[in-house]
């Protein structure tokens, strides 16, 4: 399935770019493989995540060994990747996307 990313998601992805690029390369890189690799399992599977009670229509895929979420929505003929947060930054807040 095609996947789109949201202005807000494309943000996100610099941020964590960025906050990884701190340990060094080696972590920046297998954060961003591990990114890749779970949207592309999430284009394959869309419906596999777990749905977010509070958000109408939201899943949400866990990246198992770093510390961030990857919130999507599945649409008719697309996945759009709506944010990718990190776990320990404060709740994303309900009304928000």
């Amino acid at each position: 399935m095609k996947v789109e990313f949201t202005k807000r998601a494309v943000s996100d992805l610099r941020k964590v770019s960025a906050d990884s690029g701190v340990f060094g390369e080696a972590v920046s890189l297998a954060v961003e493989a591990r990114i890749r690799d779970i949207i592309a399992h999430i284009a394959a599977h869309p419906e596999s995540a777990a749905r977010v009670v509070q958000r109408t229509g939201m899943r949400v895929a866990p990246l198992i060994r770093y510390p961030y979420r990857i919130f999507y929505r599945v649409l008719e003929d697309r996945v759009r990747i709506v944010h990718i947060r990190h776990t320990s930054r404060r709740q994303w807040p309900s009304g928000s996307a």
